[in-house]
């Protein structure tokens, strides 16, 4: 018998929220492009603004804005996939196995601000200290990471929209980041924050809107009890091979544990060496984006714990109903891997209104992730190629062509790739599991290259590099021990997947720290806080393994200077050094506007924590503890003694676990949607009162002015910062 779906909604349905919503967020986004420009003083026509939101977010909108990138299709269809197959251990140990890396990013976060708090990205950093050859090696894993993570968004939201609505997956494919792109274009980092929170804010709430449905009114199953018998008698049925008594009601899933940590390890690689992660910890105010990331991480791990829970329970309670789309089979393999369990769950509880907020929800999912991705990969390729390999003397107006360019192209390549898995295959579920042997091994070297002054150029180099050889040795040779035949469905398996991602990450670690340890390296942090300082020129630091702080004593002028043979013989590109090009003035600027008195008064309290990176160093030992107890909390003190003990959940204690689930989410809803809007009473208040008496900003900061009347040299195409007017912290459009 065929186990063809058919689809639930036309195709208009599907063309109509991939083109309609797109563009529907591009036309706000010109909007609020617009009103941004002529209220506050940071304008999207500047590369700093564009690329690095003026380094002036504030936590609750960092927090939606990790919440929004680390929702992908997969969060919501890979969880609802796991949860089918292992029961409540799959939701659980997606969630965990990928919450840690936010929290363990936020110490990341607080030495970028010690460290290099004035980089455009994290490549940045890498050039600066290990020089050209590095920095092409750290460029290979940080692009291979955003196609991968890109790829999957499209194939997610792609196979979904199709089975739902029938449309065409290819033209899915290339619709669905055409919209994507217009908005980023036209907004730059901060469109896509204010984006994130939308998005977020959709996202939740529909959430909820299954989660009540599900346990409390839905006929089919309608109280958390009611779904405690019915994955009770599916695991009767169908019991769960791995599960201890085959039941989906226990956290002893050996599957599910092998799932937590290739999850684990997969998940560190798509954090550490994805820029669009760094590019939130970039944009952050410096005394706060350890609190963004902390909060995005709690907020996150609601997501796919909700949702699975739900929707992929929800699956294996009525695969046995006559509503359930595939009755009277089960759902084929291939249909599991590709997704689609939550979809279904979906049409069997709420029909065509489940379908369309499940597509609506998704594409909230595929769209924002996709953002993200797209102004990672056009930073890495304007700062890290264009701007030090093609044009060093770049000017401001260069920076955003080249930009909106290769946000444009990234959007083709990112669909181009999504076809091509798709016309030979391969599905999220393949690709969701083989990434981290991908790139595992420069995690670690990745993330020393910002907190340990003692890893060397060899090392980095050598662990990155050995890393991903072993995680392709370790995948391969299991699959041909067990299995014996390579094939797709082989080498998506969990042992060998597991093999690889874990041979890829810790290779990557011991050999790293092997390496330099040999002959540690004791770097001064002062060259990396020097990228991109008005007080120390690009030509003045010289780069490479055996650079040192010695800083040429300039005033801060225009300035020729070149790297030279120094620089060359670390293999640093030379890199000219210029003067900003002054914006237009704009007369009719007003400098006392309420909404320009706060962002100035903020950026003073930025400027002292950048000029003293010490008062960071509390901040910093409060993220490693606390990311560390959270940690493992998550991984280890919580799940561990309900694994090892075989324990069955009972129904009251089932009952509890789905209440815990709806006070998660609901928390999550109060850190991204509630705080970011009290985060910025003050600023609302004041900016309607602008735009209601059609005052303007003054513009005189953005045309080199600083509050004191004094001439700037702040060089918006590399992102220096004068001492008098830093991209700090302002109440905007933004949180």
């Amino acid at each position: 018998m065929s186990t063809a779906v058919k689809p639930i909604l036309p195709q208009g349905t599907g063309y109509g929220v991939v083109i309609g919503i797109g563009f529907f967020f591009a036309l706000v986004m010109a909007g609020v492009s617009y009103l941004q420009n002529r209220y506050t003083k940071y304008s999207t026509k500047m590369s700093e603004e564009f690329n690095t939101a003026s380094r002036s977010v504030k936590p609750g909108l960092i927090a939606s804005g990790v919440v929004s990138a680390w929702t992908w299709a997969a969060t919501l269809l890979q969880a609802s996939t796991v949860a089918y197959e292992y029961g409540v251990s799959g939701p659980f140990w997606y969630a965990a196995g990928a919450t840690v890396q936010i929290f363990m990013f936020s110490v990341l976060a607080c030495k970028v601000k010690q460290n290099a708090p004035r980089c455009h990205t994290f490549l940045e950093i890498i050039y600066y200290r290990y020089g050209t050859f590095a920095h092409w090696v750290f460029i290979f894993f940080a692009l291979m990471t955003n196609i991968l993570v890109a790829s999957q968004l499209l194939l997610g939201g792609s196979a979904v929209v199709t089975t739902l609505t029938g449309m065409n997956v290819y033209a899915a494919v290339f619709l669905i980041p055409l919209g994507v792109a217009v908005y980023v274009v036209l907004g730059g980092l901060r469109a896509t924050f204010l984006c994130d929170y939308t998005h977020t804010i959709v996202l939740m709430i529909i959430i909820l809107y299954f989660m009540f449905s599900v346990y409390t009114t839905n006929d089919l199953i309608g109280s958390p009890g009611r779904m405690y018998d019915l994955l009770v008698r599916a695991g009767e049925l169908r019991p769960v091979d791995g599960n201890h008594e085959g039941s989906y009601v226990t956290l002893k899933s050996n599957y599910g544990l092998i799932f937590g940590v290739i999850q684990l390890c997969s998940g560190m690689g798509t954090v550490f060496l994805d820029q669009g992660y760094w590019q939130r910890a970039i944009a952050s105010r410096p005394t706060t984006a350890v609190r963004g990331y902390i909060m995005g991480g709690f907020a996150w791990y609601a997501i796919p714990f909700g949702f699975a829970t739900t929707l992929g329970l929800a699956a294996v309670a009525l695969t046995d109903n006559p509503a359930y789309p595939t009755y009277p089979n089960n759902m084929t393999s291939g249909q599991i891997s590709a997704g689609l369990a939550a979809p279904f769950g979906a049409q069997a509880l709420l029909g065509k209104h489940g379908c369309i907020a499940l597509l609506i929800t998704l594409f909230m999912a595929v769209t924002s992730s996709s953002s993200s991705e797209l102004i990672a990969v056009s930073s890495i390729l304007t700062f890290d190629v264009y701007k030090v390999y093609i044009k060093p003397s770049a000017s401001p107006k260069d920076l955003i062509f080249v930009s909106h360019i290769m946000i444009c192209f990234f959007a083709l390549v990112m669909a181009a790739f999504a076809c091509i898995w798709n016309a030979i295959g391969i599905d999220l579920g393949w690709l969701f599991l083989v990434m981290g042997l991908l790139i595992g091994g420069a995690v670690f070297p990745a993330a020393f290259a910002v907190t340990w002054k003692g890893q060397t150029r060899a090392g980095a180099i050598a662990g990155a590099i050995s890393g991903l050889a072993a995680g392709l040795i370790a995948w391969l040779v299991e699959v041909q021990v067990y299995y014996g035949e390579f094939s797709i469905a082989t080498t998506g398996a969990s042992y060998p997947t597991l093999a690889g991602n874990m041979a890829g990450v810790l290779t990557g670690l011991i050999v790293t720290v092997t390496v330099s340890l040999i002959k540690p390296d004791n770097f001064d942090w002062t060259i990396t806080r020097d990228i991109n300082a008005p007080s120390s020129l690009y030509g003045d630091v010289v780069p490479g393994p055996n650079a040192t702080s010695t800083l040429a004593e300039k005033p801060n002028t225009t300035s020729t200077a070149m790297h030279g043979a120094a620089t060359e013989s670390h293999g640093i590109a030379p890199v000219e050094t210029r003067a900003e090009e002054e914006e237009p003035k704009d007369p009719n600027h007003n400098r006392t506007l309420p909404t320009v008195v706060d962002e100035e008064k903020e950026e003073a309290e930025d400027a002292a924590v950048l000029d003293n990176p010490q008062s960071l160093q509390r901040t910093f030992m409060f993220a490693l503890i606390l990311s560390t107890v959270l940690s493992l909390s998550m991984d280890v003190i919580i799940p561990l003694p309900l694994f090892l003990s075989h324990y069955i959940y009972s129904k009251g204690f089932f009952t509890f676990y789905i209440v815990i689930s709806f006070l998660w989410v609901f928390c999550a809803f109060g850190l991204c949607g509630v705080l970011p809007i009290w985060e910025t009473r003050t600023f609302w208040g004041e900016f309607f009162r602008e735009v209601l008496t059609g005052k303007k900003k003054k513009n005189n900061v953005l045309a080199g002015v600083s509050p004191r009347g004094k001439a700037s040299s702040e060089n918006s195409d590399s992102g220096s910062v004068t001492p008098n007017v830093r991209h700090g912290g302002m109440e905007e459009i933004k949180g």
